[in-house]
């Protein structure tokens, strides 16, 4: 018997197949795709080349194979995490202040709490990395960071609609 073994062709310079390969394009901070770049079905996300998009364009898979979370999955997820004091999660409490996502699929995010002196932010910090990190598949992030942020002063102003609604049933008025 004699063994089969298939290379694929590579194109080189010149030869008619050879796609050219250029760079997405930044105007006025929006990225536009080029040449092998994968855009969402709604057009409003581009990936780099080589980056793979779901079909709905949830998350983007890096060329190096980590999938990186959406910034509203996450806040969803934080929705789990309650303030041990209100008993409110802390999305509609306004504690997040902003979330990233780096290329390792880390979340940071930024948050403050009610009072600088809030002695339970251990207890928040576990809810949060229980929120994201676990559950099916091993959950939203690989891992997080909670940056703890004074400014802008969190008040009451920060409180969501549906935060208000659910302060207003457990008694307070606000």
């Amino acid at each position: 018997m004699s063994e089969n073994t298939a290379t694929a062709a590579t194109p080189e310079a010149g030869d008619a197949t050879a796609a050219p390969q250029t760079d997405a394009v930044t105007t006025n901070g929006a990225a536009t795709p080029g040449a092998g770049d994968a855009v969402t079905p709604a057009g409003d996300a581009v990936a780099a080349a080589g980056d793979a998009v779901t079909p709905a364009g949830d998350a983007v898979t890096p060329a190096g194979g980590v999938s990186k979370a959406m910034i509203a999955d996450i806040e969803e997820a934080m929705k789990d995490v309650v303030d041990p004091e209100l008993g409110i999660n802390v999305v509609d409490l306004g504690l997040v202040y902003g979330v990233h996502v780096d290329d390792e699929n880390v979340a940071t995010l930024d948050m403050t709490l009610t009072s600088a002196a809030c002695p339970l932010t251990d207890v928040i910090e576990d809810q949060a990395r229980q929120a994201l990190t676990t559950g099916p598949g091993g959950g939203l992030v690989n891992d997080i960071r909670i940056n703890w942020v004074w400014l802008p002063p969190w008040g009451p102003d920060k409180i969501t609609d549906e935060g208000r609604d659910q302060l207003r049933s457990l008694g307070f008025n606000v």
